[in-house]
């Protein structure tokens, strides 16, 4: 499923340089994840970076956006236009 950024943001600006999908962007108040585009970084590394990364831990699982493992690999295909096991 696709990750969400809560309200507890701290606006710290560490989270959205390290998404490799670019799902992350400056909300109103705090910044937000694109479900659309956020693939829990499958296909790139073996952790979510901005949960990685964020000091706060403001970035769990968003239940709005239930996807499985193999859902989110596909979407990580169709992003990327790219079907390695790297």
């Amino acid at each position: 499923m696709a990750l969400k950024i809560t309200e507890e943001c701290i606006n710290c600006d560490v989270c959205e340089p390290e998404c490799p999908n670019q799902a992350i962007s400056a909300g109103e108040d705090y910044y937000v994840i694109d479900p659309n585009l956020c693939t829990e970084c499958i296909g790139h590394f073996d952790m979510p970076q901005c949960v990685e990364v964020c000091p706060v831990e403001c970035i769990p699982k968003d239940e709005s956006h239930p996807e499985t493992k193999e859902q989110l690999w596909k979407k990580y295909i169709r992003l990327t236009g790219t079907d390695s096991d790297d």
